[in-house]
């Protein structure tokens, strides 16, 4: 089974960049164009890891990772942040408060995004 990857930007460009480089390497893929679509997504659809975007309408990034993190089904995701603001945000924060396992900033590599899942992935297949 292949592992599902959520993307959540409202940057339709990120979305299709990011969703075709991950499609490409066979990740499942699906989108979100914002943090309240992400949950609604993650409620039928968990993936193995989620990129979500810091700023966007209706609930943003930090907003959907409090959610995730209050949830005893979703406490455990893997998640990716990307950012436009990467100095306005600190990594250390996110990752010792909200278990963010990277931090991207905008705009970013695709192939670097691949490269970062993948490790993401592998190193979670390791502590499983």
């Amino acid at each position: 089974m292949c592992k599902r990857v959520l993307l959540c930007d409202d940057e339709i460009h990120i979305l299709r960049a990011a969703e075709f480089k991950l499609k490409r390497a066979g990740y499942d893929t699906r989108i979100a164009g914002d943090g309240q679509e992400g949950w609604e997504v993650i409620q039928e659809w968990l993936p193995d890891i989620l990129i979500t975007d810091c700023q966007m309408p209706r609930l943003d990034g930090l907003g959907l990772v409090q959610r995730i993190r209050g949830n005893p089904a979703t406490q455990q995701l893997p998640v990716l942040m990307l950012t436009a603001k990467g100095f306005e945000l600190s990594f250390d924060e996110l990752s010792a408060r909200w278990n963010v396992l990277a931090l991207s900033a905008k705009p970013f590599s695709p192939r670097g995004l691949l490269e970062t899942v993948n490790r993401a992935l592998a190193a979670e297949a390791v502590v499983a």
